[in-house]
């Protein structure tokens, strides 16, 4: 019937062989005669017929999808608009991992454990773990291959470097150019990569020029409100504070409202810088300094990677993206 989808009955009955005989010519199976195997491809081109996709994963066992999963709260993730840094690394996720075939499937940061026992994906990309990272033991008990975005700070897992300590220097080269004096760090309490190696390097810039370190931590479940009351009590102990370095932007936000109510003028008398150039840092007012993390290229490298682990591929790509690089605006310039 004209319009209905051949079946491999269908290619079976114009082929003259069985139904196996087709599947095994068809995904390269079993032993089927060359000539045959010729025939029967020829036949199915002839009529159209596509194998499903669904079956051919079933038999192998595998599901042609990969998870993005984010350990991180959303009031630092993502934010009111779900628009942020996980986000940006999902976009380029999905399409890399299209190309390559499979389906990206994102577990978004929720408030509480996600279900990943109930996950059908053949690997995962862990999104900034911490070092006591639930996601990352959770899918490890599964026995399923990961890849972390960004160094995992607890574990020896393979990761895409998104340089940390890069990143910290840069800020605080910049802060320091700009005349600031008295530097205060501002981290989340957990222990991400991104917080551990900033704090060694801002702790080791510190010691160098004979100042005193000031680190302040914020929760992250708070989000900007979380860097408002940390910029308070950053204020409230040392008020000649002048630049702030919060590397979450969700902190440098809430830490630019602190100040405006302070009576604190940014940049004029605290600057203020972040980590991640992403909406929040663009749309700030005064927008903020910030750093070209290659977020896109990052999660690129990552899908990569593990893909090659699931293959088995004893020839792993070079996960590195381009060097970080720094975005002046007017929170930070004087």
């Amino acid at each position: 019937m004209e319009g209905t989808r051949p079946t491999i009955a269908d290619v079976a009955r114009a082929a003259g062989v069985s139904r196996t005989t087709v599947s095994h010519a068809l995904n390269g199976l079993g032993k089927v005669d060359p000539r045959t195997r010729e025939r029967v491809a020829q036949v199915a081109a002839e009529l159209g017929y596509r194998p499903s996709l669904r079956a051919q994963r079933l038999r192998r066992g595998e599901s042609r999808t990969i998870g993005l999963v984010s350990s991180m709260p959303v009031a630092v993730a993502g934010g009111p608009s779900r628009l942020g840094f996980f986000m940006e690394a999902a976009a380029a996720a999905a399409e890399t991992a299209l190309l390559h075939g499979f389906a990206l499937v994102l577990v978004p940061p929720v408030e509480a454990d996600p279900p990943l026992n109930s996950l059908d994906v053949d690997g995962a990309i862990v999104v900034e773990p911490d070092e006591a990272d639930v996601t990352t033991k959770q899918l490890r008990a599964r026995g399923l291959p990961i890849v972390a975005l960004g160094r995992h700070p607890g574990a020896d897992v393979p990761h895409v470097d998104l340089h940390a300590a890069a990143v910290g220097r840069l800020l605080l080269d910049h802060l320091r150019d700009q005349g600031a004096q008295r530097i205060a760090l501002m981290i989340g309490s957990s222990r991400r990569h991104s917080y551990v190696d900033v704090e060694t390097t801002y702790r080791d810039f510190m010691e160098e020029r004979g100042i005193p370190a000031l680190v302040a931590l914020a929760d992250e479940a708070g989000g900007e409100e979380a860097g408002y009351r940390s910029c308070t009590e950053i204020l409230d102990r040392n008020p000649d504070v002048d630049a702030i370095c919060a590397v979450v932007d969700a902190f440098a936000v809430g830490a630019v409202r602190a100040l405006t109510d302070r009576g604190r003028r940014v940049p004029d008398d605290v600057l203020v810088a972040t980590r991640y150039d992403g909406l929040r840092a663009r749309t700030c007012d005064p927008p903020l300094t910030a750093v070209d993390l290659h977020l896109g290229d990052a999660a690129a490298k990552a899908v990569e990677l593990l893909i090659t682990t699931l293959r088995s591929d004893s020839e792993k790509p070079e996960a590195v993206v381009p060097a970080p690089v720094l975005v002046p605006r007017r929170s930070s310039l004087r």
